[in-house]
Formats: structure tokens, C-alpha cells, sequence
């Protein structure tokens, strides 16, 4: 099973949040296009800025604040009280960022809680098939 804590409430829509540095919203939006299907599905959380494109393109979304002003602490949060089942965060790992700390934070949390994270397209693309999979094979 890839969400182990899922079971918990595995007839409620999964609980999905979506970040991503500036230099890749325009990818993250592409990505959940992309994937339409699955994220109709869930219900999605996402920071101020990214969640605003993704509205843009036709999504409801739970925005937080921007990441740079405590948005990545508010998911960490629901990440450490085991209220998000996936984290998918496009990161710039080029570019430099005054929140570091706070997506260090993140990314640890959903390491201690055991929710999986995908900090790329690539990984994401993997994560969303083994979630496909597992949504059309009833959650086994």
C-alpha cells in the first residue's frame, strides 16, 4: 500500500497540497493539468502564489499564505497532524530562498510522518501512477 495512513479515511478524498518556487508554477500548473483526472479527485491545498495559478486553470484550491511568509510552516502543520496525504513541491534548486528553513522543515515532517513527498516533475509523475493504481485497484 503507498499511503499506509490513508486508511484511516480511505472513502474521503485524499488530501493533496501542491507548492512551487516562482521559476516553477508555470511547470506545477502544467503538471496538475496533466493529471486532471486525479487531482478532481482530491482536495487540494496550496500555497498563496502557486494556488493562484492553479485557480486560474480551473482548480479549487485551500490557499495558505505564500511560502516566504509562513505558507510552507501552515502545510508542515497539517503534514504534522497527519491532515495531507501527499506533498508535491517543485522546487527551484538553482535559485536561492529566504524560506529555505521553513521547505527544510516540510520536507523533514513529511520524511517523520511518512508522507510522500515529490519534489519533481519526474517524481511526481511516479507518485500520481502509483496513486492511479492504486484508485483503480480499491486502495489494496
Amino acid at each position: 500500500m503507498i499511503l499506509d495512513h490513508q486508511t484511516k479515511h480511505q472513502h474521503q478524498p485524499m488530501e493533496v497540497a501542491l507548492i512551487a518556487h516562482d521559476g516553477k508554477k508555470a511547470e506545477m500548473v502544467s503538471f496538475v493539468l496533466q493529471n486532471k483526472p486525479l487531482f478532481a479527485r482530491a482536495t487540494l491545498f496550496a500555497t498563496g502564489t502557486t494556488g493562484s495559478h492553479l485557480e486560474d486553470a480551473g482548480f479549487t484550491v485551500h490557499r495558505f499564505l505564500s511560502g516566504p511568509v509562513g505558507g510552507d510552516a501552515q502545510i508542515a502543520s497539517k503534514v504534522a497532524t497527519h491532515e495531507m496525504d501527499v506533498v508535491i513541491f517543485f522546487r527551484d534548486p538553482m535559485g536561492k530562498h529566504p524560506h529555505e528553513p521553513d521547505a527544510q522543515m516540510l520536507m523533514r515532517l513529511c520524511d517523520v510522518h511518512n508522507v510522500p513527498l515529490a519534489t519533481n516533475p519526474a517524481a511526481a509523475r511516479l507518485l500520481m501512477r502509483g496513486l492511479q493504481s492504486q484508485t483503480e485497484h480499491g486502495g489494496s
